[in-house]
């Protein structure tokens, strides 16, 4: 992918100037100064397109909301997202390698409740996978507006507290005998199975002896257990950054700002964060293609 727009940028004769970060950009007459290192460059149209706070090694450190701001914008205050979660307690670390398919619920209110259903990956730290990264988006964001937010997983997705009930109950009319464990194996890996009997003090009980009590807390630790989550594996991790420029301050048309003539800005820098699957892959690059083409008219 790297190699294709780069090879395209030089097809096209885009001149890439490295080892001259841009450190400051300032209004300089009907254009633009752009201070380097090396000396200022002046430009008629400047493109912030300098992403988020997401994974810093690759230069995305947050320079480009202070040029915005410096040239009039506003910020929506910005967070981890699609991070993987740090959970408190050590249940999840003896599941460390091992996923299931699981809904997760983010609560803050007075909002509805987030839902989010896909793979979830236990490991030493947490949890990892598809859904909780995308349940880190609303949990940090609830966090940020000052809620108190709390995630409830459902290993079972799709079923209520009254269907795993019936299930169990069948299962207790019909084979008496099979043990807890090995009926939640069937639905649930090994592993997870074996985690929930001994939380709840259940290893060797058999679905015919399982008394009341402790068939209702199962069914609950399956369909809305609480997952302590104090906080993200941050930056480092997230694959963006939720937060940025606010959208209603550039022209949609042309990503030009509204604030600064001249101006445009695309990508990561701007309020926009999508779900994992190539979403923010896609607004980086659609908001440039706009951006390209009203630079064209502009010019």
């Amino acid at each position: 992918m790297l190699d294709a727009l780069l090879a395209e940028a030089d097809r096209r004769g885009v001149r890439i100037e490295t080892s001259r970060r841009a450190t400051g950009v300032a209004r300089d007459g009907v254009g633009f100064r752009v201070e380097t290192p090396v000396g200022p460059v002046v430009a008629r149209r400047v493109v912030l397109a300098t992403g988020g706070l997401s994974l810093p090694k690759t230069g995305s450190d947050g320079a480009g909301y202070a040029i915005a701001e410096e040239l009039g914008h506003s910020l929506v205050p910005t967070t981890p997202a699609l991070a993987p979660l740090l959970l408190d307690g050590d249940f999840h670390a003896p599941l460390s390698g091992v996923s299931l398919d699981a809904e997760l619920a983010v609560h803050a209110p007075p909002r509805k409740p987030a839902r989010v259903r896909g793979a979830l990956l236990f490991t030493h730290f947490g949890v990892s996978g598809p859904v909780a990264l995308n349940a880190s988006r609303f949990w940090h964001r609830g966090r940020a507006e000052g809620r108190d937010v709390r995630v409830t997983a459902s290993l079972l997705p799709g079923e209520r507290f009254e269907d795993v009930e019936g299930w169990l109950i069948d299962l207790a009319a019909r084979r008496p005998r099979l043990t807890v464990e090995s009926a939640l194996a069937e639905r649930l890996p090994g592993a997870v199975a074996a985690m929930l009997v001994r939380e709840g003090r259940i290893e060797g009980t058999s679905v015919g002896r399982l008394r009341r009590e402790d068939r209702r807390v199962l069914v609950h630790a399956l369909v809305e257990r609480s997952l302590p989550v104090r906080d993200s594996r941050g930056y480092n991790f997230a694959e963006v950054t939720s937060g940025g420029i606010p959208l209603s301050e550039v022209d949609p048309a042309t990503m030009e700002s509204r604030r600064c003539a001249g101006l445009y800005l695309v990508g990561e820098i701007l309020d926009v964060d999508g779900r994992i699957g190539g979403f923010n892959f896609q607004w980086a690059w659609s908001s440039a293609r706009v951006c390209a083409e009203g630079l064209v008219r502009g010019l």
